[in-house]
């Protein structure tokens, strides 16, 4: 009898548990519960580019943290805007992320003359990632040692002279359009799918010089491949300090950087935002991962939404003068 009355007051206590445990998941449920599912995360350029580090850290370590799988997604081509026309037409739950681009928020809404989403409009803001300076580097046989030396080459022949970027409306291609403005010169702009099909060209002669993410060309430059001529911050990196800046070689006030950050589909709601942000944030401010993107050339600085939307603005005046200047128009 006593036995019988054990066994029925432990299947109270089961019962009792399985009524919690459901009540706790309703609750979680009932905040949105995120993430039940796979998350994807798309990049808008080829594969080893600084968007696609940046894209590769933070599904490594929301992959062991969440518990769900987290895959990178790689969609080039039209400057950002395939993939960003994604991920801007895909469901708000959090689930479809961008790496977003200075090129794409920035740069493609004054660049374009017709676009199939709204580079601000269309997406949810989650937190600025990461910043790198552009850096031109140049063929070694072109025989310039210096960027004095160049200008007087590019001066000298006229539009012969040319320059690469990963794409149309890219910060790389900006930051060569800025170039040729403030130096006063004619070079012509070759532009590629990605930086693994420019590079090639450039090591080889076939074009002159590339504007590239400091943080992609290390590599090369610290094996000799190509001839560093400057970076394109106004202080040198700490990545790279032996490199000036265009700045202080005879264009003041040069200054065009590349920077990333992780945005969502319009509408995202609210909690779901937050604690994007907050992943963002712990991702970015571990010492192992700082300290592994400050090697390569990239300055991690999580922040709020709101300090990413007023950056997208101010971006947004400075490149749309560029492109003006430029003449540069597109048809997406």
């Amino acid at each position: 009898m006593q036995y019988t009355r054990v066994l029925k007051a432990l299947f109270i206590i089961f019962m009792l548990s399985l009524h919690s445990l459901g009540a706790y998941a309703q609750g979680a449920n009932a905040k949105g519960g995120w993430p039940k599912q796979a998350i994807r995360i798309v990049v808008t350029f080829t594969p080893g580019g600084a968007p696609d580090i940046l894209a590769r850290v933070l599904a490594e370590s929301w992959q062991q943290s969440l518990g769900v799988p987290v895959l990178v997604e790689n969609r080039p081509g039209y400057g950002g805007n395939i993939g960003a026309d994604l991920v801007a037409k895909s469901e708000p739950d959090g689930y479809t992320l961008l790496i977003g681009t200075v090129g794409i928020h920035a740069i493609n809404g004054a660049l374009y003359e017709k676009m199939s989403f709204d580079p601000v409009k269309d997406f949810t803001p989650i937190s600025f990632l990461a910043s790198t300076p552009n850096v031109l580097i140049v063929n070694k046989q072109l025989g310039v040692n210096n960027l004095h030396e160049l200008i007087e080459l590019a001066k000298a022949r006229p539009n012969q002279l040319t320059f690469g970027s990963s794409g149309v409306g890219t910060s790389l291609h900006m930051s060569g359009e800025l170039f040729k403005e403030m130096a006063g010169i004619q070079i012509r702009h070759i532009p590629y799918k990605g930086r693994a099909q420019s590079l090639p060209d450039l090591v080889s002669g076939r074009i002159s010089m590339l504007f590239d993410n400091l943080s992609s060309s290390l590599p090369l430059i610290k094996a000799g491949e190509v001839h560093a001529l400057g970076v394109t911050t106004l202080k040198r990196s700490p990545a790279a300090p032996e490199i000036p800046t265009l700045a202080e070689q005879g264009l003041p006030g040069f200054e065009a950087v590349s920077w990333f950050s992780l945005m969502a589909p319009a509408r995202l709601p609210a909690n779901t935002q937050n604690r994007l942000n907050q992943l963002v944030r712990q991702t970015l401010s571990n010492p192992d991962v700082k300290n592994r993107l400050l090697a390569g050339g990239l300055e991690p600085a999580p922040g709020s939404p709101r300090e990413l939307s007023r950056l997208i603005a101010s971006e947004s005046n400075k490149w749309g003068r560029v492109v003006i200047q430029s003449g540069a128009k597109l048809d997406q």
